[in-house]
């Protein structure tokens, strides 16, 4: 079936849709970031260990901002990436769907710590799992999601009806009708081929069609539709 997606509708009226991402990938993304922090804090540590006890008061002053400020700068600073979010291709960004700021950031990153209780990050996992878009209480405090990163859309081949021929529609269509094929028409070159069939299947009361034919049929409509534009 297709992913679970949530929409948000901006006030200049452009909807902005978005994948959560679920308490597994973002498991693998923190444990990546715990494993480059603790790379980086065991360097330091290597390096002030021959400065005996006055190299201990700088360790943990480094100890301290990795392990509270670390994502808040890689969040604001890095399109709300931090390495390991990067790696498993997520990103935080504000509910509205705008980037993420230093006071959000800071929050979700500070009431980590309630996550974790009463152990293992339990009332976090718990949140996300009874939650609609898999948000920890630090995202609902802060008012941020964790999303999945729509990766680069490759060279699609050619799309059943992509060019050619314009297809009146069979009746008058209403405006999300409307909305409903010139988004598919827009979104199918990034789209699987076995994807694109899925959705296309789903408008097959206005194509009177499935399959590759009702792809054809749909970008057909849409060319129409821009005509009128």
């Amino acid at each position: 079936m297709i992913d679970t997606l949530c929409a948000v509708e901006t006030p200049e009226g452009v909807e902005l849709v978005f994948s959560p991402a679920g308490p597994v990938p973002r498991a693998l993304a923190w444990l990546a970031d715990l494993g480059l922090r603790a790379a980086v804090y065991l360097g330091l540590v290597a390096v002030l260990a021959p400065l005996g006890r006055l190299g201990t008061g700088p360790a943990l002053v480094a100890l301290f901002l990795m392990e509270w400020f670390y994502p808040v700068g890689f969040e604001v600073l890095g399109g709300g990436q931090t390495p390991g979010k990067r790696l498993l291709g997520l990103r935080v960004l504000r509910a509205d769907g705008a980037p993420v700021d230093w006071t959000r950031s800071t929050v979700r990153s500070l009431l980590a710590v309630v996550d974790f209780l009463p152990l293992g990050y339990c009332a976090g996992i718990l949140a996300m799992v009874l939650g609609p878009r898999c948000q920890r209480l630090g995202d609902l405090a802060a008012g941020t999601v964790v999303v999945h990163v729509e990766p680069a859309a490759p060279a699609a081949p050619p799309q059943p009806g992509a060019a050619g021929e314009a297809l009146p529609p069979p009746f008058p269509l209403t405006l999300p009708e409307q909305q409903a094929v010139m988004g598919f028409s827009e979104r199918a070159p990034g789209l699987t081929p076995e994807r694109a069939r899925e959705l296309a299947d789903l408008l097959e009361p206005l194509t009177g069609a499935q399959g590759d034919e009702g792809m054809r049929r749909l970008h057909a409509l849409a060319r129409t539709l821009r005509g009128r534009t």
